[in-house]
Parts: C-alpha cells; sequence; structure tokens
C-alpha cells in the first residue's frame, strides 16, 4: 500500500509549498511512541542481584542470592552475590524477591506479523517458500511476546500444505529482519493429517504420504548429486538449483524438519519414514491426541524431540478419562520434551501458561520450565546461545516476580543480547 500514513496522503496534493499531512503525524508518532529498545545501540553491562538464578545448565544449578553479570551482549559471570562483585560502570538491577532465568524459546510459532502470508495454497507440496519474506519487526505479536519473558521463536509456515516451505529462527528484537535473525532458513516444515486434508477439495493420507515422499526423494536426489561431486566421485558440477539447495542441510542433518502431527498413526508415519528412512533430524510439533501412545517408537529412535502443544490435555475415548498429553508422553519415557503455544492460535506470551497446564494435567515443574527453554533450544539446534544463563553464551534472560511456571508470576524485564527490550516499569503490555 502507498497511501501513506493512515491513506492521508491525498490531503496535501496540489498544494504547491504545502507540507505534506504525513510529516506533522509522522512527527507526533515519533514523540508519542517510545523509542524501541531493540535498536543497534551497544549492548549495555548489566549486573542483575537477584534471590534465585534459575541456570537449566548441565548441572540443573539454582543460586540463590546471586548476582549475574552481562557485558557485550553476553553473560560474563554467575556467582553467590558474597562472591562476585558488582564491578564500576555496571548497571545495577537489585531485585532479591526475584528470579532471573533463561529467555524463553517458542519452537513452534506462526506470528511473525504478517499472518494471510503464512497459507499458500498453490501445491500440496510447496519446498520453494521460505518465510523470512512474512517476518515484521516490532509487531505486537512480537512485544507481547517478549513482554512474557520469550526471547526465541521460529517462525513458520502455516500447516495447510502438506510440505509448506522453510521457518526462520529470530530472536524477539530488532526493528529489521536482518537484526533479528539467528539463521534462515532455520527449519523444513511439513504438516501430517488434519490441516492439509482441507487442501482445495480435499486429499487423503495416503496421497499425501506418496506426494510428500515424492517431494522428499527429488530433493534427496539432488542433495546426493552434490554429495557425490564434493566427495570426488564425480567430476561433473551439478546446476545449482535455488528450488532445492535449501535441503542439502535438512539431509545433512544440519537442520530441523518440524512435523506438523498428532494422531498416533501420522507420528508413527513420521518417525518410520522421515527420520528412520530418510535419516531427517525430526521435531514432532503438537503431538496431540493419543500421540503419546508412540512413545516408546521415540524413545528407540532415539533422537527426536517433541514440541507438545497447544493443546495440554485429551480425552481417552477408550479409558473413559482426560489424560495430561506432556504427562503421558514422560511417563512412557520420553525426556527431549518441550511446549509450545502455536502461536498466535495461542498468544505467544501464554507459552509459561502450557507449561503451567501441563504440570496441572501431571508433569513435572522443573520439567516444564526446562521444556520452555533448555529443552526448545536443543529442539532448534541452538543450545550453545541460548536456553540456559552460562557464561559466554547469549544474554537473554527473564527477570521474574516469581516461578514462570506459576500463573500468578509476573516477567518483569526482558533482555536479548544483553539489551533490556522489556520493562514493566516504563511500559507495561499486559
Amino acid at each position: 500500500m502507498t497511501r501513506g500514513v493512515w491513506g492521508l496522503s491525498r490531503f496535501s496534493r496540489g498544494q504547491k509549498g504545502a507540507i505534506p499531512f504525513q510529516v506533522p503525524i509522522a512527527l507526533v508518532l515519533g514523540l508519542l511512541l517510545p523509542v524501541s529498545l531493540a535498536d543497534g545501540s551497544e549492548a549495555e553491562r548489566l549486573a542483575f542481584r537477584v534471590g534465585k538464578v534459575v541456570t537449566m545448565d548441565q548441572e540443573n544449578r539454582v543460586l540463590n542470592h546471586a548476582v549475574v553479570l552481562v557485558c557485550g551482549g553476553k553473560i560474563e559471570k554467575i556467582g553467590l552475590a558474597q562472591e562476585v562483585p558488582v564491578p564500576e560502570g555496571y548497571r545495577l538491577i537489585e531485585k532479591p524477591d526475584h528470579w532471573l532465568v533463561p529467555g524463553l524459546v517458542e519452537a513452534h510459532n506462526h506470528a511473525t506479523g504478517s499472518d494471510r502470508d503464512l497459507h499458500d495454497y498453490v501445491y500440496l507440496t510447496n519446498p520453494g517458500l521460505r518465510t523470512t519474506a512474512a517476518v515484521v519487526p516490532e509487531s505486537n505479536n512480537i512485544k507481547r511476546g517478549r513482554a512474557g519473558g520469550v526471547t526465541t521463536a521460529l517462525m513458520l509456515p502455516g500447516s495447510g500444505n502438506n510440505l509448506s516451505g522453510f521457518g526462520t529462527l529470530t530472536k524477539l528484537a530488532g526493528d529489521t529482519v536482518d537484526e533479528m535473525l539467528i539463521r534462515a532458513p532455520g527449519c523444513l516444515k511439513i504438516s501430517q493429517a488434519g490441516n492439509p486434508e482441507g487442501y482445495w477439495y480435499g486429499v487423503g493420507r495416503t496421497f499425501m504420504y506418496y506426494n510428500l515422499r515424492q517431494t522428499l526423494e527429488k530433493a534427496l536426489a539432488y542433495h546426493r548429486k552434490w554429495e557425490s561431486y564434493e566427495k570426488g566421485e564425480t567430476t561433473e558440477k551439478p546446476e545449482f538449483d535455488l528450488f532445492w539447495h535449501d535441503f542439502r542441510e535438512v539431509f545433512d542433518r544440519k537442520m530441523i524438519s518440524l512435523i506438523h502431527t498428532q494422531w498416533y498413526q501420522v507420528v508413527m508415519s513420521s518417525v518410520d519414514m522421515m527420520a528412520k528412512k530418510l535419516k531427517m533430524r525430526i521435531v514432532l510439533g503438537h503431538s496431540t491426541f493419543e500421540a503419546y501412545m508412540t512413545a516408546r517408537l521415540v524413545v528407540e529412535q532415539g533422537d527426536v524431540y517433541t514440541s507438545n502443544g497447544p493443546r495440554q490435555l485429551h480425552f481417552d475415548r477408550h479409558q473413559r478419562k482426560i489424560m495430561g498429553n506432556a504427562a503421558r508422553w514422560w511417563q512412557g519415557g520420553v525426556r527431549k520434551l518441550g511446549v509450545n503455544t502455536d502461536s498466535p492460535v495461542i498468544p505467544q506470551e501464554e507459552l509459561p501458561y502450557q507449561a503451567a497446564m501441563a504440570c496441572h494435567y501431571g508433569w513435572k515443574p522443573y520439567e516444564a520450565l526446562r521444556g520452555i527453554t533448555r529443552i526448545p533450544a536443543e529442539t532448534l539446534m541452538l543450545e550453545d546461545r541460548v536456553g540456559s544463563i552460562e557464561e559466554g553464551k547469549d544474554a537473554d534472560l527473564g527477570l521474574w516476580t516469581g516461578d514462570p511456571i506459576d500463573p500468578r508470576s509476573a516477567c518483569e524485564l526482558t533482555v536479548i543480547n544483553g539489551r533490556v527490550v522489556y520493562d514493566a516499569e516504563v511500559r507495561r503490555e499486559f
């Protein structure tokens, strides 16, 4: 659209020497709206002195009365308050009754800011599509997400197609897409059963499996041609094809494939076709209804992560009782388990509520907090940067009034890459 601010540019047409009507409006908006806290300015040097630090590291350290130092966008030092002095030049944030936790990580998000771009019902499989072009920095979804302590999100294409393209890994801060980007493409998105069955006049699961396998085998054939050339097994250099080239990281297992899947039949097929036979690194997105019945297969496969939600309960018609989805996955031995919102289906800021609901229906509170921090970071292959409070990692942090899994708690301050991007004392979002 090119109609100017709120479509008012027509009022200045033909007025010689007149100031365009958009200019004063833009100036007023610039004065009234808060300056973005996610600008490109140098990251602050911060010192948090808080009541509790939940690190989510490999040792599962929880430090009471602790200090965390942030410098250059990274976590510099962690320790007990009596052991870590606050250096000069650091901005001290002292909250003796608050918890400092890793920034929350969302592994299943559609809230790029341009919802209509998510579903392109051109073909049943759309391997050439990318969500990067649909990401809108500083959208309301992003602002509310980080006000809820979420700092990293995988922004996905929709689930109306059997294969809907590639998602984008982002931080929820930045005035431009480039500033937000962690990795693009960030994953392959596949949808099994349910939503894609409504494609045009409807398709069945048998045809979807056939069509999906055909698409993936074409991509694999392209990858193998390049692999043979790079290994010196052939001297003929393959022709570069942008349509298929991003699949190379999928088959090299350098990129995840997130599978929108739910009933046990399609979970079983996903594990068999993509994880076992095509050797893809898959993530089971949603994994609701009776999906937990495949827990043994998932455990045996060993390398499959499960991102459960946003539905956290299921009425089992056979046993005639309500089951907690995450709890049943856990009881089945699955430990690579997280939860998601499927935002905007559930608002992004309500990610901790999904974890709280999972606990209400039988999951463990500490594991639920891991399920929105460290586990989704591992799921997205970002555990070297985010998901825990460790020296040298990105300074993505949330300062909470208490346990984030407790619905009474609120996020008061969010830090991304060492910059304060949300401060409830300056402007509370909700």
